[in-house]
């Protein structure tokens, strides 16, 4: 059990953060990381190994196992990042002083990675705002949450620090509506449920996330199918592909995509989770369509505002390749 002390302050250049771990946490990185959620636990990490955190005033290495106590994190002045504006078109829904709701394109990462160095939301929001939030990862200004690079629809940003620290700890409370449209091969059974299940990394391949049996976190995705399409030749009830809408209750990496793999129902296009084939028809309209990718769109995002407490709802249609594909399913 973790608890956050509300006595963030400034101190110079500085900004000091209090947070206070209870008896029984596992890891101390992990136990910081859900009591403070605008931090990384790899920004955690690299602070423990600058020796910037203390318990009861005595610095904790990074191999410190995890004592029930007041943690004290000190966040050194922003360091200059190598990230150039760049002026890429963005579609925005919302913005003001201390927010920016968008309505992100397929294609587009969020930040910076290896091998995807330019080009990103982060480029984009740094030529549009005057100023981004500077409380999580230097390379990742304003990000408080992402959508996979081939995942289209609504994302929100930072601009000022209280906002991000408002919305990290919306989203650490699971206090936000995110409802994404799927479309997917066959349609999971029944047509309206709760997955519920530990997410991790897989065993046999890292660079994967999969269901556990024990380990990782708990991650939980409501979901129903609004539409079915087609039926195979052989007499069967079963279809060929679905729309399928997903409401988050926890936000995993590729939460969707791996719960709806788990369900025999995978994503169409997705070319790490779509394990199989879909039918001859399916094949042909997605290449009709054009769809290069997994055929997943954030459709739904709605908060209360962090700053000034209004409640906002924002919905977008998915992208053209995602309705072409769907009115060619509908044919079927």
């Amino acid at each position: 059990m973790t608890d956050i002390l509300p006595s963030a302050h400034d101190e110079s250049d500085l900004t000091v953060l209090t947070a206070r771990i209870a008896p029984g946490a596992a890891r101390l990185d992990r136990a910081l990381a859900d009591v403070l959620p605008e931090l990384s636990r790899a920004r955690i990490q690299a602070l423990l190994e600058a020796g910037a955190i203390s318990l009861n005033g005595v610095v904790v290495g990074a191999k410190a196992k995890p004592a029930p106590g007041d943690y004290e994190i000190i966040l050194p002045p922003a360091a200059p990042v190598e990230l150039r504006p760049e002026a890429i078109p963005l579609t925005i829904l919302f913005e003001d002083d201390d927010l920016i709701v968008i309505d992100k394109a397929p294609g587009m990462a969020v930040h910076p990675a290896p091998g995807c160095e330019t080009g990103t939301l982060v480029h984009a929001l740094l030529h549009h705002c005057a100023a981004l939030s500077t409380l999580g990862d230097l390379d990742r200004p304003g990000i408080v949450h992402r959508l996979d690079k081939d995942t289209s629809g609504v994302m929100v940003a930072a601009k000022s620090d209280r906002a991000h620290a408002g919305l990290a700890a919306l989203f650490a409370a699971h206090d936000i509506e995110r409802t994404y449209v799927a479309l997917t091969r066959g349609a999971p059974s029944p047509e309206k449920g709760r997955i519920q299940t530990q997410i991790g990394r897989s065993s046999g391949d890292r660079k994967k996330m999969a269901v556990l049996k024990s380990g990782g976190r708990e991650a939980i995705t409501d979901y129903v199918v609004q539409q079915t399409f087609g039926r195979p030749a052989k007499a069967s009830n079963a279809p060929l592909a679905a729309r399928v809408a997903c409401t988050l209750q926890t936000g995993r990496t590729h939460q969707i995509r791996v719960h709806m793999a788990s369900k025999g129902s995978p994503l169409l296009g997705d070319p790490v989770y779509g394990s199989g084939s879909p039918a001859a028809p399916v094949r042909a309209a997605i290449a009709e369509a054009g769809l290069k990718r997994q055929a997943l769109h954030a459709a739904i995002l709605g908060f209360v505002h962090p700053v000034t407490g209004e409640a906002l709802r924002f919905e977008t249609p998915p992208p053209e390749d995602m309705q072409r594909l769907e009115t060619l399913l509908a044919a079927l």
